[in-house]
This record gives structure tokens, C-alpha cells and sequence, in this order.
């Protein structure tokens, strides 16, 4: 059954009428540039066509009833005047703090009735999060016609991860969401949050494949990373890694501890690789796309140090596959999660075989395949 009429049904279930309006936000895929954002560097992802979906109805109180399909089927209520972090549904913190983001600037809006669902796997990777809190944004802005742009909403989004849930991520994947366009990816600059669409190939396909590493250490090791970039752009008297250049860092490589210079050298590195992708995918370049995604998995493995075994192989297996003719690195956070690969649409069925059959064989655990399309953002 697709999204919109599981949502439409649920919601008829549970709240005996019909939704007002039912809204769609996507997850995103990380082409190139992980690990930047946070550094004011520059990002390439795309909007895919698996997010989360959200019939809602407003409410003439203040109060908030959200009943989320893919949560244990849990219904969680609070009022808009009192918004408290719940530590027994932790899920419908991304409500309570979006909300809250929304309501400094749009102090007066009214409660709602709520039905969530969606199909953005869960710790893969692949921003459930992010499409979670722009789904959001996109049906209060529509119920009470906020004129609510999606740069705003991904700010917004941004916030209530950083501020009320406790993650201290970046922009990308709530700007993606938002603003992604059809059959491109975006070249996202971090630092002023301006962007530039990039064609994805007609024959290509994101093919991208879900490790089933059970993602550990993610929260700590991830602020760890942050710490380690902020020390290296303090050296330099920079507030972000944006500002160091290649050059400067290599110039005081005796200067700065092995690993710190090992984390600033991927970041920079890897916003070189952002932009030069970029301009491969303008002029289908899949040499260029191949080399440039391979050279940031080995980045992303040897000087951040984000990948796992089980990822690396699953590189290594594609890579040997598709060879020049397609692209693949991990994607994401890292320490699990997955890889993405830009490969000719009729390597696909090959492709899907080899994987299915070398991966267990290896690493004794069963991969999961999305095919996806780069879809539009929710405000597009």
C-alpha cells in the first residue's frame, strides 16, 4: 500500500474522520562530502523516493495527539504551551522540538491530530530524522498557511535536533529534504547555505546497499570528530575547517598531533572531491565520478577513521564489479549503516546477484538493497 493512503486509512482509524491534508517529506542520500557540513564545507546529496508521511487535521485547543504507525504504534499527546522532553517516547521528541522551533517565530498556531508513517529504514543512514522533522514543518505550514520557505524549515529542522533532541548535526539533510530536485543531486555550501542542482545521469542508478552493521559509537565518536576539527581550525585561528587550506595544513603538518591532522586533511580533502563532482555530473562524467567517490572512501577509512570492515568490503565488492564504468563509497555517519553506488542501470540485476551472494559469504550477514530515484524535496 503506498504512504499517503496507509496514512489516510490510519487516520480515518484513529481518529474516526478524514485528514485535512496529508504531507511528504524525503530522506536523502549523501553522494559525496561527509563529515563537511559541521566543518562549513560543501555536501552533495539527494532527495530519494523512500521519507515519511503525515495525515494531520488541526485542533481548536492547543493540544498535540500524534500517533506514530512504525513506533510500537505508540500515541503520544502534550500541549503546545508546555512542550517537555519525553524520555519514555523518545520518537516524539522530533514532534515536541520542531514544534517548538516553529513556534519562535509562529507563536500562535493550534494543536493537531497526527498520523506518521514511512519507509526511510531505520539507522541506515539515510536521515529518517531529518524527513521525520521537514514532514512536520511542511503540514503545519500547509494546515495553518505559513508562508514557510524551505530554507527556514530546514533551519528549523536543524534546531530541534541540535537544541532539543541532543544531536549536534548539520544542515544537509533537513536542507535536501526540503529543497532536493528531481533527478539531481545538490551542491550544498554549509557555510552561507547556498546550493546548486546537479543532473543525476539518466542511466545511471542509486544503488545503494544497507551494511546491517549495527551502528555503534556513533554519538560519541561523532562529537569526538567535531572536537577534533574544531581544535585544527582554532590552530589556525579559522571557526570552521571551511577556512584552511590544503596548502596551510600541509605546511604545519609537524605542528599538529598525527590523528588532528589525519580528520582536517579528509575534510578539506573531501570538499575538493564535492566540487569536482559536481562538474563530472554536469558533463556525465563517470570517470571522474568513479575516481572521485573512491578516493573519498579511502579518506573516510584511512583519515577519519568512519568505516567499518563489513563497509570496506562492501566498497571492495562493488568496486570490483563496476569498475570505472560507476562509483561507491560509504555514506553517512559511519560505523555502520551504508554504501552508495552510482552504477549503469543495466548493472543493476548483476549487481543486486553479486552482492546478495559475496556479502553473506564474507562478513556472514544479509545486505539490504534500496533502488532509488532523487526525488523532490517537500518544499521544492
Amino acid at each position: 500500500m503506498r504512504l499517503k493512503q496507509l496514512a489516510e486509512d490510519l487516520f480515518d482509524q484513529h481518529f474516526q474522520q478524514s485528514p485535512q491534508l496529508v504531507c511528504h517529506a524525503p530522506g536523502r542520500v549523501n553522494l559525496i562530502g561527509d563529515h563537511t557540513d559541521y566543518n562549513d564545507g560543501f555536501v552533495l546529496p539527494a532527495a530519494i523516493n523512500f521519507g515519511t508521511t503525515i495525515a494531520i487535521s488541526g485542533r481548536e485547543d492547543r493540544l498535540v495527539k500524534v500517533y506514530a504507525h512504525d513506533c510500537e504504534q505508540q500515541i503520544n499527546i502534550f500541549d503546545l504551551d508546555s512542550i517537555i522532553f519525553d524520555k519514555d517516547m523518545m520518537w516524539s521528541n522530533y514532534v515536541r522540538g520542531t514544534l517548538l522551533a516553529l513556534m519562535n517565530k509562529y507563536p500562535d498556531i493550534k494543536g493537531a491530530n497526527l498520523v506518521v508513517t514511512g519507509n526511510v529504514p531505520q539507522g541506515a543512514g539515510l536521515s529518517s530524522s531529518a524527513s521525520f522533522e521537514i514532514a512536520i514543518l511542511k503540514s503545519f505550514a500547509q494546515l495553518y498557511q505559513i508562508n514557510l520557505d524551505g530554507i527556514s524549515a530546514a533551519l528549523m529542522g536543524q534546531q530541534a535536533e541540535n537544541d532539543f533532541v541532543g544531536c549536534n548535526c548539520g544542515i544537509m539533510d533537513q536542507l535536501i529534504s526540503a529543497m532536493g530536485q528531481k533527478n539531481h543531486a545538490m551542491l550544498l555550501d554549509c557555510q552561507d547555505l547556498t546550493f546548486e542542482d546537479a543532473p543525476i545521469p539518466d542511466d545511471l542508478a542509486l544503488f545503494i546497499v544497507n551494511s546491517n552493521v549495527k551502528r555503534g559509537l556513533v554519538d560519541s565518536e561523532y562529537n569526538l570528530r567535531r572536537e577534533q576539527c574544531e581544535k585544527v581550525a582554532k590552530y589556525f585561528g579559522q571557526s570552521a575547517l571551511r577556512g584552511v587550506t590544503i596548502e596551510q595544513l600541509n605546511c604545519a603538518e609537524d605542528e599538529l598531533e598525527p590523528v588532528l591532522f589525519k580528520r582536517a586533511r579528509h575534510v578539506i580533502s573531501e570538499n575538493s572531491r564535492a566540487i569536482k563532482m559536481l562538474q563530472a555530473l554536469k558533463i556525465n562524467d563517470i570517470a571522474t565520478i568513479s575516481e572521485v567517490m573512491k578516493a573519498s572512501h579511502i579518506s573516510l577509512r584511512d583519515d577519519f577513521e568512519v568505516t567499518t570492515k563489513e563497509m570496506d568490503g562492501l566498497v571492495d565488492i562493488i568496486d570490483e564489479a563496476v569498475g570505472s564504468h560507476g562509483g561507491v563509497r560509504m555514506t553517512g555517519g559511519g560505523f555502520g549503516g551504508c554504501v552508495v553506488a552510482l552504477v549503469p542501470e543495466s548493472m543493476v540485476t548483476e549487481l543486486t546477484g553479486i552482492v546478495n551472494k559475496v556479502y553473506p559469504q564474507q562478513f556472514g550477514l544479509t545486505p539490504s538493497i534500496y533502488l532509488c530515484k532523487a526525488t523532490q524535496g517537500a518544499f521544492r
